[in-house]
Order: structure tokens, then C-alpha cells, then sequence
């Protein structure tokens, strides 16, 4: 078994990839509309889907915005220093919404980013 995908509904598509792609440096691997059932699917990621994880994006047509809910938590990224991945992400326009450091009660360093949904997404480094 292996973890295919994790997937988010978005409510500008575009707006979205561009973080994703952008901001992020993920790769558009494949976008597919659905006109019957008026949604469109993007997969993302940092590699090949056959080898790697990746992101799914959903953009059902007729809504532009999603409540949250208070059961999402975040997407984790590793990254090989964190400091420096969130001066590019600051420098791309992203959204830093908790500075580099380490984690509290813990030596670990991390960092928070939103999405242009609300999504969060943490970077870790991945000498640890």
C-alpha cells in the first residue's frame, strides 16, 4: 500500500496552482475538467505520482469558497532549510502566518504558510 494523494477543494483553481507551482515550486502534473459534473481535477507535486505523494486540487464550478472546519489541520513539506524556503515563499508573494523557529517544547524548526483558500501548510526541514 502507499498514500496517494491528498486532496483540497479550492475555489479559484488557477489562483491556487499558481501558489502551488509559484510559491510552493510544485509541478502541474495533470489537469482534467469535467464538464458533466461541472468540476475540474488538478494533481500536483514535487514528482511523478507513480513514486510520490501528491496534492489534488478540486474545483467544483459553481462554488468559489469553502468553510474549513475545525478538523483540518495542515499539509507538511520538508524542506532543506527552512529560513531560506520562507524568504523565497515571502519574496513570491506567499503568506508566512508563523515565522521560522523552533517548535515549542521541541528542537525541531518549522514554519506555517497559507494557501489563497486558508489552507495551511507547514515546512519542515528535512536534515532532521
Amino acid at each position: 500500500m502507499r498514500l496517494l494523494h491528498t486532496m483540497l477543494r479550492v475555489g479559484d483553481l488557477d489562483k491556487s496552482i499558481g501558489f502551488y507551482t509559484d510559491i510552493l515550486g510544485m509541478n502541474l502534473l495533470r489537469r482534467k475538467d469535467f464538464p458533466d459534473g461541472k468540476f475540474t481535477l488538478a494533481f500536483l507535486g514535487y514528482g511523478d505520482e507513480s513514486e510520490n505523494t501528491v496534492l489534488e486540487l478540486t474545483h467544483n464550478w459553481d462554488t468559489s469558497s469553502y468553510t474549513l472546519g475545525d478538523a483540518y489541520g495542515h499539509i507538511a513539506i520538508g524542506v532543506g532549510d527552512v529560513y531560506a524556503a520562507c524568504d523565497r515563499i515571502r519574496e513570491a508573494g506567499g503568506v508566512i502566518i508563523r515565522e521560522p523557529g523552533p517548535m515549542m517544547h521541541g528542537a525541531t524548526v518549522l514554519a506555517f504558510v497559507e494557501d489563497p483558500d486558508g489552507y495551511k501548510i507547514e515546512l519542515l526541514s528535512n536534515e532532521e
